[in-house]
């Protein structure tokens, strides 16, 4: 075999190694720090402190500008239903519009991803106008870091039900 046939063979072997190396390892990222998790917590946190205190400008801080909103829920006729909104200014405004009771919603059992630029969160929650309960479900939470390097919140999507809510956690 010709030095010219043999180092075509050797390049061409590397470069086929490179190619096929990245898809047998697992997709899993690097593991988050907990001062990631902690960030992109506080962010969350600080849509719910903003809610409880009727301030639409700490809601809209922490909307991604191209931020979507879905709620998923069971209709009173028993149907299954999907409401999909293309921003957050229809909520962002019902927080601002003054109302007599405090829209409090408690999360608990936290379980954050993240990796590099991108986080999800996925929370328990109930929510509650003033001391009357209203309904419970699952947040989810989409997260991007912007070009600052500050967390937004990208998606926010709900389930939303009245029964077989664990009001003991809130």
């Amino acid at each position: 075999m010709s030095r010219y046939l043999a180092r075509t063979l050797s390049l061409v072997a590397v470069v086929a190694a490179h190619l096929v190396a990245p898809a047998a390892v697992p997709a899993q990222g690097t593991p988050a720090s907990p001062e990631s998790q902690g960030e992109v917590m506080a962010l969350v946190k600080r849509l719910f402190d903003g809610m409880r205190a009727g301030d639409s400008s700490m809601v809209r801080s922490v909307f991604h500008p191209q931020v979507r909103m879905i709620s998923a829920f069971t209709a009173p006729d028993g149907k299954q239903r999907l409401n999909v909104e293309p921003s957050a200014d229809g909520f962002v405004r019902a927080v601002g519009t003054p109302h007599e009771a405090v829209w409090d919603e408690r999360i608990w059992n936290e379980k954050v991803q993240i990796d590099g630029p991108l986080a999800s969160v996925w929370v328990d929650y109930s929510f509650r106008a003033g001391e009357k309960f209203s309904h419970c479900g699952i947040d989810h939470f989409l997260l991007v870091k912007d070009d600052a390097g500050a967390w937004k919140i990208m998606e926010l999507a709900d389930t939303r039900r009245t029964a077989g809510c664990d009001q003991s956690k809130d």
